[in-house]
Formats: structure tokens, sequence, C-alpha cells
């Protein structure tokens, strides 16, 4: 890419955060004191940091990138995490703050502040574990479903991933015109495609990002589900899909344990089933506008150092096609699951 583009700044460019910044806002935030312990995570989107309070509790503060999300859409994610947690759900609500409210905001630039909750993830379940998982799935769907979200993104392929398209498009990180071209004409195929598929089909707030770095697990405790920064509307489904340890036809028995546990709290439309490849692409897709947004925010996507290059489209223009043939194809039978 031109130096031109690599220095130039997206209007969500984090202003900077120095620790001593950090804790004065957290302390006027929450009306405590901290200790001197300002650790910051690995966030790619967001800027995040461990806290300590004064009397011993471990804070986690999370500043939301500027231009992200609205405030409307910030405070739905904290809806859903207060309603699950109010129906004894385990997730990781936010705290609430001197105004009142679980969201602040320090000179434009939105926060929350949560509890320090420890724990590890798995790279496989037990069936005991799939049980477990379908439960935890099932009794978070049946609160989504309460009622929708007011500004979360609808995740459809003639919706969110038609605007992720645009936007990467538009963002000029395609600096071939060709490959554009190529990239263009195969996504709107692939749009085409998919769309009717999603016809008819009941959206829900779901989690939106259900994979296994996002399900932790505490000893002598559930599991619990955090980080709903990609909270939707969307299909159920989508909150399966990540954590099957194959293909569907080739994860039969896990998705009949899940199944068995969702479906003692929350009905499962068996016919999204048939979807998990469309959303399989569409994750390809939302992934790609990530290091877009991130590209253009901060001048780099250091988690895919040839992000941009001309091997990194030839590669994801591939995926794509055989992933647009894998749908045409069709998947395997669902036996009497489908």
């Amino acid at each position: 890419m031109t130096d031109q583009k690599k220095n130039r700044q997206h209007p969500g460019a984090f202003p900077e955060l120095g620790p001593d910044t950090v804790l004065n806002i957290v302390e006027a935030g929450l009306g405590i004191s901290c200790t001197n312990l300002c650790r910051q995570f690995n966030s790619y989107i967001n800027r995040v940091f461990e806290l300590k309070a004064v009397d011993g509790r471990g804070l986690v503060v999370k500043f939301y990138r500027p231009g992200r999300w609205s405030k409307t859409a910030l405070q739905d994610e904290h809806d859903f995490l207060l309603e699950l947690d109010q129906h004894e759900i385990p997730v990781i609500p936010p705290l609430t703050l001197a105004n009142g409210g679980t969201l602040g905001e320090h000179e434009g630039l939105c926060f929350s502040v949560f509890p320090r909750c420890g724990g590890r993830s798995s790279d496989e379940f037990s069936e005991d574990q799939w049980l477990e998982i379908g439960r935890l799935l099932g009794r978070c769907h049946a609160v989504g479903a309460v009622h929708p979200s007011k500004d979360r993104v609808k995740m459809v392929p003639n919706h969110s991933t038609r605007e992720q398209v645009r936007f990467i498009l538009e963002g000029g990180v395609i600096t071939q015109p060709q490959t554009a071209a190529r990239f263009s004409s195969l996504c709107q195929e692939l749009i085409n495609e998919i769309t009717p598929l999603f016809k008819d089909m009941k959206l829900s707030r779901i989690h939106g990002d259900c994979h296994f770095s996002n399900i932790i697990h505490r000893p002598g405790e559930s599991f619990f589900l955090i980080d709903f920064d990609d909270m939707s509307m969307g299909l159920p489904v989508q909150d399966l899909w990540m954590l099957l340890p194959g293909v569907p036809e080739e994860s039969l028995l896990e998705i009949d344990l899940f199944l068995e546990g969702y479906e003692t709290f929350h009905h499962f439309d068996r016919r999204t089933f048939k979807l998990i490849e469309p959303l399989r692409a569409m994750r390809f897709l939302h992934y790609i506008a990530w290091l877009t947004y991130q590209y253009l925010a901060d001048g780099s996507a250091p988690i895919v150092p040839g992000f941009g290059s001309a091997e990194y489209w030839e590669g994801e223009i591939g995926d794509l096609a055989d992933q647009l043939e894998r749908i045409r194809k069709g998947m395997g039978g669902f036996g009497n699951m489908a």
C-alpha cells in the first residue's frame, strides 16, 4: 500500500490513554480509589486495562473505540448482560458507575468497568460439557428472544455482510483495481446465493462471537460466557457452529448433545443447520472488515502481518470461492436432527 494510505487515520483512532489518565477516569467513574496497577490487555479494537481497587477488588476497564458503536448499541450490550445476570446466567455484567448507569464517557470516549474474573478456556469439550454448553446457550437465547436490541447489527447477508463488503471496498485496502473487481463480483455472487436461505428466519439477540476463547471455566463453577462486543440480532445457530470440532456432518454427536442441553430451556430451529456454511462465509467477510477497520484506524493490522498484500487478497478470494462452491454443493444430512 502507499504511504499515504498507511498514514491515513480513521475517525476511530484512539486518543492517548496513559496510566494516569486511565486511573483518574476509573476512580472518578466509580467513586473509589485504585492502586497504581494499570496493565493493558491485548485488544485489537478496544483498549482494555486491568486495575485494582485499594479494597483489593480486581477491575477491568474497557474503552470503546470511537465510531465503532453508537451509545445506544453499547447500551444494548450492557442491557443484555444485565438481563442475563438477573436470570442468574453466568456472564460478567458491567458495574454501576457513579452516574447511576453502566456506560461512562470522558471527553467523548465511552467506557465501562467490569469486575476482574479469572478463568481458562478449553480447546475441546467433554460430553458432559457439551450438555452444559447447550444449557448455557439455551438459557441465554431464551432471554435474548424476549425483545430485540435497539441498535445492533442484523447478522444476515443482505444487511451486515453487504455493509461489510461496501466498507472493505470503500476503504481502499485493495489497491489493485482488477483484484478489487474480482473481490466485489465474488462477494455479490455469494450474497445473492445465500440471501434467500435466510428468508423467514427469526432473529433474536445472540452473543455473535461464540468461540472457545469467549467461554471460560472457573474451578468449582459453571462455564462463563464473556465478551459480548459482537452481540447482534442473529440466528442462535451462529453461537454454535464455531464451537464444533469440524464441519457439521462430522460433528453429529456434539450437535446431538448440545441440542439435548439447549432444548431444556429454549426451542432450536433445526432448519438453521443448513445456514452454517453460509454463516461461515459471512464470518470470512466479517473478519476481513474487522482487519480493514483496524488498519484504517491504526495504520496496521498486526494480527495478520501481510494484510492488504496481493498475496493476502489472492488467498482470501480463493477461500471465498471455495466456500461458495461448498455452499452450492450442499451439506451432508443430519439424520433425525434435520
